[in-house]
């Protein structure tokens, strides 16, 4: 079984590489920020607040996430594995995600962490404002907020997969295909 958690700062290229490892490994895609923009569609009570968190560019509450999380798992029990796109995003999150993991007899195999400086990772995510429609894809200040929010509270999650030698570092600059190419090689030594 591949479980992979996919790394990264907003706009590193997750969901573009999350796409290409799921058609090539057969994984289910669990991306926090796909299943939060669907309650906010919704319009549920949980959508409601993390529209409001999102426009401050701050993060959600770890308990919300992990009861995401352990709701996702238990609906794919048996497949092939799982690609964590946005998730963990604390080190309270990483350490639940073991746990649930360890309850199904599962673990992680690897965080594969997408490098990009912030001045490309800004130019990126003003790019994709342009069409995704999203109001914080689209004001450098929110922008700026998201990335100091990963710096503060996410990148450390790095150190807790690199403290169990699963830490893999990708440079998440190139094309489309080069990016996705390492990432494979990595994948494979595990399948």
């Amino acid at each position: 079984m591949l479980n992979i958690v996919l790394f990264g700062p907003p706009g590193a290229g997750k969901g573009t590489q999350s796409d290409l490892i799921v058609e090539k490994f057969d994984l289910v895609h669990i991306s926090t920020g796909d299943l939060l923009r669907a309650e906010i569609k919704k319009q549920s009570d949980l959508g409601k607040q993390a529209q409001q968190l999102i426009d401050k560019g701050l993060l959600m509450p770890d308990s919300i996430m992990i009861d995401i999380i352990q709701n996702k798992l238990s609906e794919h029990i048996g497949c092939n594995g799982f690609i964590f796109d946005g998730f963990p995003r604390t080190s309270v999150q990483a350490q639940a995600l073991d746990k649930l993991l360890n309850q199904n007899n599962m673990e992680v195999s690897t965080m594969i962490s997408l490098e990009v400086d912030t001045p490309v990772i800004v130019q990126r995510i003003l790019e994709r404002g342009k069409v995704s429609g999203r109001a914080d894809d689209k004001d450098e200040s929110i922008i700026l907020k998201r990335i100091e929010e990963y710096q503060a509270k996410t990148a450390p999650v790095k150190e807790f997969y690199k403290k169990q030698q699963k830490l893999t570092e990708i440079t998440g600059v190139g094309t489309i295909d080069e990016i996705f190419s390492k990432i494979e090689e990595v994948c494979c030594t595990f399948v």
